[in-house]
């Protein structure tokens, strides 16, 4: 049987996000060398006795400063896997607040290998037994893993800071899909937002290039919020930012879960038309780039929430009625925090079993 509190480990690419995570569970990140030997081989070592426990390795699979590749973080999190489960640990969840290589979903030409199989392959392999995310690139990434994949959505914290903070929802502001592919996203989000949405429809002409060639919706006068799950190189927002405003829209706001801003796409954005660019810390966003243009918002307790739920097994998808309560308070202007980590513990099914006692 597993521990009753959950242990927690992390890699090098996301230590902040970590540490948030256990001051919000109320506890520490467990003990663990992780670093690399002299020949620049990945080199592991779990530091306290992990014998029984529900272990939690958190990590990004994502590129963190100049010296840690996305495959330094891959390989951490396999070795750190791997050294818990010869350790005994009792089951061990991977939290991967990025999944790195999620693009490489599918073939789209001959000859090319599908990478997010291959990483959901190696995690299987390296011994884990379930897998925490938040807004995977394609949801039927899901598929590739026989273990339990929790996908989280980080769209009720943008929208809480679109509603609370930038007083963006209803007619005032209307959501926008940067391509066909993310149009069911951009409902769902405008959803939240109690608004409209529009589509960009755009063609790419070869990796990570694009071109704008149509839009549909009614932009004249509004705010343009664009909404995708990640910002890589940049183009993409750019584009369709000049776009829009071309056709009328007053300002425009991008959120994404994910802020890569691989090579120059910070400053890129930076120099844009785009008012204000709304990523989350599930990867490390340089200090200095952030400012008055790019805000990063935390998750941390969204993940410390889902971690005591599945090492209590609880249902992770209460989290969902929590959002969507407090985002109808927030919206009715009663405010309150997003989420209450006291629902753990005091959620009716409790309450019900107190009186019945």
């Amino acid at each position: 049987m597993a521990t009753a509190k959950p242990v927690l480990f992390a890699g090098n690419s996301n230590p902040a996000l970590a540490e948030e995570i256990a001051q919000k569970m109320g506890t520490h990140v467990g003990k663990a060398l992780v670093t690399t030997f002299a020949n620049e081989e990945c080199r592991v070592e779990i530091r306290e006795n992990v014998r029984g426990a529900d272990a939690f390795v958190v990590q990004s699979l994502c590129k963190s400063d100049p010296h840690h590749s996305v495959n330094d973080s891959l390989m951490e999190m396999l070795l750190m896997i791997d050294a818990l489960r010869r350790a005994s640990a009792y089951r061990i969840t991977a939290v991967i607040p990025y999944f790195g290589y999620a693009k490489q979903d599918k073939k789209t030409k001959g000859r090319e290998p599908i990478s997010a199989k291959l990483v959901a392959n190696l995690l299987s392999t390296a011994g884990v037994q379930r897998v925490l995310t938040v807004d995977l690139h394609a949801a039927q990434i899901q598929g590739f893993f026989d273990e339990p994949v929790d996908n989280l959505s980080a769209g009720y914290i943008l929208a809480n800071y679109l509603i609370n903070n930038r007083k963006l929802q209803g007619s005032s502001c209307v959501v926008v899909s940067p391509d066909a592919g993310g149009v069911a996203r951009a409902e769902a989000f405008a959803k939240k937002l109690q608004t409209s949405v529009a589509i960009v429809f755009k063609r790419r002409p070869r990796p990570d290039v694009n071109e704008v060639s149509e839009v549909v919706g009614e932009l004249e006068g509004k705010t343009a919020i664009i909404i995708d799950d990640m910002i890589s190189t940049g183009g993409t927002l750019v584009k369709a930012a000049e776009a829009l405003m071309e056709r009328g829209a007053k300002s425009i706001v991008t959120c994404a879960t994910h802020g890569i801003f691989a090579a120059d796409a910070a400053q890129k954005l930076l120099d844009s038309c785009i008012n204000e660019v709304i990523v989350t810390d599930t990867i490390p966003v340089p200090p200095e780039i952030c400012g008055s243009k790019i805000k990063v918002l935390k998750v941390g307790k969204l993940l410390a929430d889902a971690i005591k739920r599945i090492s209590m097994n609880r249902s992770v998808s209460e989290i969902y009625e929590q959002q969507e309560e407090e985002l109808a308070r927030s919206q009715s202007g009663d405010g309150g925090p997003l989420f209450n980590m006291n629902g753990v513990e005091d959620s009716d099914d409790d309450s019900n079993e107190k009186k019945s006692a």
